[in-house]
């Protein structure tokens, strides 16, 4: 219990009891997956319903800028803080250099945040991991960030509660040269394998190219099933 009680002590074997507590926060959230293609990253997420839920109050998929958003798993409150972040952080970069962030740019930015926060007393790590995807001047890339403010670039990847059983479906249909329509099937396929009893209606999903930034409708994902 006496390694448990501050963000900055150590426990006997090398960890940091409150960041792991962080990552269970992040396990028990609803599910998010990310891929990409050669020319596009696809962002799906499950979010909460309710019988009198405003449904346009409430996503799992924020969108940055034009060419990157970030989807989440864990708390909602602590997502909401880093989005704004992240949002002043990219259009701070268009106005000092006139162009859009880099997606590693941004991602750095925001596990920098992340980790700042776990060598201080009196502060908490963020309970919320991320997948930030988008398309620059390198390509198509997608990053992972954990309450550490750890960083993992992946081709696909899976967070949230039903994170084990999307990634074994990723792990099994994804192909670096697929189309953006394949994506987003196996995007979908990934999904439902880890949340089955997800609605249509709680499946977000968003495709990001080079040229436009896309919300899939609750019709358009039904389609698609």
């Amino acid at each position: 219990m006496a390694y448990d009680r501050a963000i900055t002590v150590f426990s006997p074997d090398g960890r940091l009891l409150q960041v792991e507590y962080a990552r269970q926060a992040v396990k028990k959230g609803s599910t998010s997956v990310g891929l990409k293609t050669q020319d596009a990253v696809i962002l799906g997420a499950i979010k909460t319903s309710a019988p009198l839920l405003a449904e346009d109050s409430h996503k799992k998929i924020y969108q940055i800028d034009d060419h990157v958003a970030i989807t989440s798993s864990g708390l909602l409150a602590d997502a909401r803080d880093l989005v704004e972040y992240a949002r002043v952080k990219s259009q701070v970069n268009k106005i000092t250099f006139s162009g859009p962030i880099s997606i590693a740019s941004l991602t750095k930015f925001i596990a920098d945040r992340k980790h700042v926060v776990t060598q201080y007393a009196g502060v908490r790590p963020f309970g919320v991991g991320f997948l930030i995807g988008g398309v620059d001047d390198t390509g198509s890339r997608l990053f992972e960030t954990d309450p550490s403010g750890t960083v993992i670039e992946w081709f696909a990847q899976a967070i949230g509660r039903g994170s084990d059983k999307a990634k074994k479906a990723l792990e099994t249909g994804y192909k670096p040269k697929m189309t953006v329509d394949e994506a987003i099937k196996l995007a979908l396929e990934a999904l439902k394998a880890g949340e089955k009893e997800a609605k249509t209606s709680e499946i977000e999903l968003t495709i990001i190219t080079p040229k436009e930034f896309t919300r899939l409708s609750d019709g358009e994902i039904a389609k698609k099933l």
